[in-house]
Formats: structure tokens, sequence, C-alpha cells
């Protein structure tokens, strides 16, 4: 049989407990925060003072929603989502855009690799007869696959 040799009263396996909180860590990210501002709070103030004008420029408009022609292997022609012909393109164009110029506007082919190079002139032609020169051809990206 064991005998304890220190300590008062109490079990075998009885820990005394420190109910001390040890501050160092605390103290130690609180130092480092106050050197991070006091560096940093001569940089953020302005040295120079200027006397700036107020601002009278209209905010900017959002620019408009792009418009995509899409051509199928078939040759099937759509705008946006709905489906049209070469023929009826520049109408339908029109109705989609009133009130705006189509040699400002930008509008976006989507068409599909196997697309027959003819059908892709018939819609390009198509564009150019209603007023539409400005034209970016849609591609995917190389690096996505």
């Amino acid at each position: 049989m064991g005998a304890k040799l220190s300590g008062g009263g109490g079990g075998k396996y009885q820990i005394e407990q420190n109910s001390e909180i040890n501050v160092t860590p605390f103290v130690d990210i609180m130092l480092v925060l106050l050197i991070i501002f006091m560096v940093a709070a001569p940089l953020a103030t302005v040295s120079v003072e200027v006397a700036l004008p107020k601002a009278v420029a209209k905010p900017a408009q959002n620019p408009p929603k792009p418009v995509y022609i899409s051509i199928q292997q078939d040759g099937d022609v759509f705008i946006g989502d709905f489906r049209t012909s070469v023929g009826e393109m520049g109408a339908e164009l029109q109705k989609q855009l009133p009130n705006r110029n189509p040699a400002d506007e930008r509008i976006f082919i989507r068409a599909d690799q196997q697309t027959r190079y003819g059908d892709f002139m018939q819609v390009m032609n198509a564009l150019q007869d209603n007023g539409f020169y400005s034209v970016a051809l849609v591609g995917e990206d190389a690096n996505e696959q």
C-alpha cells in the first residue's frame, strides 16, 4: 500500500486547480494591433488640404441589355431565346430595340462550331442590311475545358 506524501486531505488523484488566467497572449496581440494602428493612422490622413468642387455630373446609366443572336448547326436562327428567320431578323431586332439607333448597337453572335459558313454570312448580311454594323462574335474560353 502506498502512502500520500504531500498535500491536504482529499482523494488519491486530486489535482490542485489553477484559477489564474494567462493574459500574456492577449497582451501580445493587443500590442501588435496598437503598433499597426499607430503606423497606419498617419498614412490615412491627408496632409494637403484642397477645397474640392461639388460634383454636378449626372450618374451614368446602366448599359443596355445585350442582344444575342444564336445560329444552330442546322441553320436555325434565334434572337435571345426566340426562333426567327433570316428574313424577319431585322424587323424583330427593330422591335426589341425601339428608340435606339441600330448603328450604335452591338449585336453578339453565338454560332455552333459546325455551322455552315453560308448560314453565318446570311445572318451577317441581314444585320448589315438593317443598319447593325457593330457585331461581336462569342466564343468559348479555351481555359474552361
